[in-house]
């Protein structure tokens, strides 16, 4: 039980990493937490940095949730599993939420964050690949149709658990599934208010520059014409 509680916390230290944070200020000398959304997510790192370091982000997030919680499903099934016997199948999926509110709270910046979303994509993979394929394959889908990362980020949650119960996952698996949907749209509550307003920006709209100012005119006033 000692060995499943230090790789939840690790987990949870390891999910925190800034990547969005980190990126942008090594790349622009920013703190992405004052620029767009305030999330250190790959969405937003994308309007402060451009679609190369988002991509980046986007990735490297959601590798720091599969790394761990694959590692815990193939521990849960094997080598470790006469150690956490005493829960069956439970160890993986609280790796994950490790993970995942790992990321939103993160320890290296005063446990602020992301939204969770492409972490949580890579603990669905760890834990069932093609469950998380499937969850993946609705986010974009969403993504395409809509143009909304917010929309698609919370309908491809909301299928998740639908996926992990159709390819026989243990229950402990689907209920991370179901706190997963709950938790990543809690995270979007801004983005939600912002949908009912409509001001929630696409994917396609463009960055709004600031307008140019228009240079001192050279011409005379009357009252400096002599």
């Amino acid at each position: 039980m000692l060995t499943a509680a230090l790789f939840i916390v690790l987990t949870f230290v390891i999910g925190g990493i800034p990547t969005g944070y980190w990126t942008v200020l090594a790349l622009k000398g920013v703190d992405i937490r004052k620029v767009g959304s305030g999330s250190t997510g790959a969405t937003n790192v994308v309007r402060a940095a451009g679609k190369g370091p988002g991509l980046f982000v986007f990735l490297f997030d959601i590798f720091k949730g599969w790394a761990p919680v694959a590692l815990a499903h193939f521990l849960d099934q094997g080598v470790m599993a006469s150690d956490w016997s005493f829960a069956p199948h439970v160890v993986p999926p609280l790796v994950a939420v490790a993970a995942l509110v790992g990321h939103s709270k993160s320890v290296f910046l005063g446990f602020q964050g992301g939204k969770s979303a492409a972490t949580g994509l890579g603990t669905l993979i760890g834990l069932c690949p093609l469950g998380g394929l499937f969850t993946f394959f609705v986010w974009i889908s969403v993504l395409f149709i809509t143009k909304y990362v917010s929309v698609a980020s919370i309908l491809g949650v909301f299928s998740c658990p639908f996926w992990f119960a159709l390819l026989h996952s243990p229950i402990p698996y689907v209920c991370y599934c179901v706190f997963g949907f709950i938790y990543v749209t809690y995270r979007h509550k801004s983005n939600l208010q912002r949908l009912m307003k409509g001001t929630e920006p696409k994917i396609t709209d463009k960055k709004k520059e600031p307008p140019a100012t228009p240079p001192p005119s050279t011409e005379a006033t009357p009252e400096q014409v002599p």
